[in-house]
C-alpha cells in the first residue's frame, strides 16, 4: 500500500468489471500517489475515498501531452492547460515553436514509436491529439499509450455523421434529422471528401492524410480503451484560423461592396459552428474534468444560426451599409454556389458536454466574432483559400 499522507492509502480495488489499473499521479499535496488512471466510470461508479476529491476536485496536477499543440486550436488548450496548473509537453515538428513553459518534444507524428523514450521520461497521463487523421495513425497512438499508460483523447470531427456525407451528396438516402446527438448514425461511405478536395486541405493543414477519415480514426480510440475519449469539433473560427472562415464576408465589407450576394438554398443552411478558445475549453475539460472517462462528445455555439445569419452577425460588428441579396442558384455567380444538398442541415445538440462536463462559452459570440474580425483584417489570406472574389460576375448577378 501506498499512502500520500498519514491520514489516507491506496491500494488496488476490485469492482465487477475487473481491478482497476493504478498509475502515478501527484496530489495537491506535491507527493506522489498511486491513482487510476483507466476507471470505467460509465458502466462503475467507483472511485478510492482518499482519491475522489483531488483526482475529480481541481487539486490533481496532470501530466499532459499533445500531439499538435502548436496549432490553431492547440496553442489556446495549451495555455489553458497551463492555466489549469497542469504540465504540458507539446509534440510537433518545430521544437522551437511554442510556449517557453512547456516542453518540446520534436518528431514525426506518424512515427510516433521513435519518440517512445522521450514520452517515457515525460511519462504522461493524458495524451491529447489534435492531428489524427487515419485509423492507421490512430493505431500507432494506442500503441504508444498503452506502453505508457496513458489514457487518449482524440480529436475527431462532426464530419463523422452519416448527414455530413448526405450533405455533401456522398452518402445515399433520406435526409437525416436534427438535431444530431452523439449517437446520431455515422458515415457508411469510407471516404469523407473527394480526393480533389483532400488535396487543398492538405495544402492548408498539412497533417491531413489522403486517407483522411475521422469515422477510422474514432473506432480505433474507442476500441482500444474504455477510459479514452472521443470529441468531435465543429467548423472552428478565430485569431489564426488556417481555413480563415470569416474572411469572406471581412473582405466584402472592407472592399465596400454594396451587396452580398449568397443563393437561396445556402442562405437558410444551418451548420456547426464554434470558437477557438470555447472549443479548445471543451477539449480541456474532456480531458480534465470527471465524467469524460469512455464518452464522445461534440461542441458547438448554440443555436445554430444560419449561413444568412451568421453572417449578419459578422457585419453587425462592422460599420458597413450593404445589404444581403438572395438569388436562385440558376442567378447566382457559380464561384458563390455552394457545393452539396442544403437540404441537410447539421444541428448538432451539445446537451451531453454541457451537463456531464459542465461546459459554457468562455467568450460570447459577439465577442468571437469581434475579435475574428481584428485578426482577419490585419492578417489576410496568402495562400490557398476556399474565397473567390469575382466582383464583375456579382455585379451582373446584381443587375439581372
Amino acid at each position: 500500500m501506498l499512502g500520500c499522507c498519514s491520514v489516507c492509502t491506496v491500494g488496488q480495488q476490485e469492482s465487477d468489471n475487473g481491478p482497476f489499473d493504478f498509475g502515478l499521479v501527484r496530489h495537491s499535496c506535491s507527493v506522489r500517489v498511486t491513482a487510476t488512471k483507466r476507471i470505467v466510470l460509465r458502466q462503475a461508479n467507483l472511485l478510492h475515498p482518499c482519491l475522489a476529491s483531488d483526482f475529480f476536485g481541481g487539486g490533481l496536477i496532470m501530466r499532459i501531452l499533445v500531439i499538435g499543440g502548436n496549432g490553431f486550436i492547440g496553442k489556446p488548450l495549451v495555455r489553458q492547460l497551463l492555466e489549469g496548473g497542469h504540465r504540458v509537453a507539446v509534440f510537433h515538428r518545430n521544437r522551437q515553436d511554442g510556449s517557453p513553459q512547456t516542453e518540446h518534444l520534436q518528431g514525426d507524428r506518424n512515427r510516433l514509436p521513435e519518440s517512445l523514450e522521450e514520452f517515457r521520461a515525460f511519462s504522461p497521463d493524458i495524451i491529447i491529439d489534435m492531428v489524427l487523421s487515419s485509423g492507421e495513425q490512430a493505431q500507432q497512438l494506442i500503441v504508444v499509450a498503452r506502453v505508457l499508460s496513458a489514457r487518449v483523447v482524440a480529436i475527431s470531427s462532426m464530419d463523422v455523421y452519416r448527414a455530413w456525407g448526405i450533405m455533401l451528396g456522398t452518402e445515399p438516402g433520406e435526409l437525416e434529422p436534427m438535431p444530431l446527438s452523439e449517437d446520431s448514425p455515422l458515415r457508411t461511405v469510407p471516404q469523407t471528401y473527394p480526393p480533389e478536395l483532400v488535396r487543398k486541405m492538405k495544402s492548408i493543414f498539412t497533417w491531413v492524410t489522403p486517407g483522411y477519415n475521422k469515422a477510422a480514426v474514432e473506432r480505433e480510440i474507442m476500441c482500444a480503451d474504455t477510459a479514452n475519449t472521443v470529441i468531435r469539433l465543429p467548423m472552428v473560427y478565430g485569431p489564426g484560423d488556417p481555413l480563415h472562415r470569416l474572411y469572406g464576408v471581412v473582405k466584402r465589407v472592407i472592399d465596400k461592396r454594396p451587396a452580398i450576394i449568397l443563393s437561396e438554398g445556402h442562405a437558410g443552411w444551418r451548420g456547426p459552428r464554434g470558437y477557438v478558445d470555447n472549443v479548445a475549453h471543451a477539449i480541456a475539460l474532456a480531458a480534465t474534468a470527471r465524467g469524460g472517462f469512455g464518452r464522445t462528445y461534440h461542441v458547438c455555439d448554440e443555436p445554430t444560426l444560419t449561413e444568412l445569419e451568421w453572417e449578419q452577425e459578422i457585419v453587425a460588428q462592422t460599420s458597413w451599409s450593404g445589404r444581403f441579396v438572395l438569388l436562385p442558384s440558376q442567378r447566382a455567380p457559380k464561384h458563390l454556389l455552394a457545393p452539396g444538398n442544403a437540404a441537410q442541415h447539421l444541428v448538432a445538440n451539445t446537451e451531453r458536454i454541457r451537463t456531464e462536463l459542465g461546459f459554457t462559452e468562455l467568450v460570447s459570440l459577439d465577442e468571437a466574432i469581434r475579435r475574428t474580425i481584428v485578426w482577419e483584417q490585419a492578417n489576410p489570406p496568402t495562400g490557398a483559400t476556399f474565397h473567390e472574389f469575382n466582383y464583375p460576375a456579382e455585379d451582373v448577378a446584381l443587375g439581372s
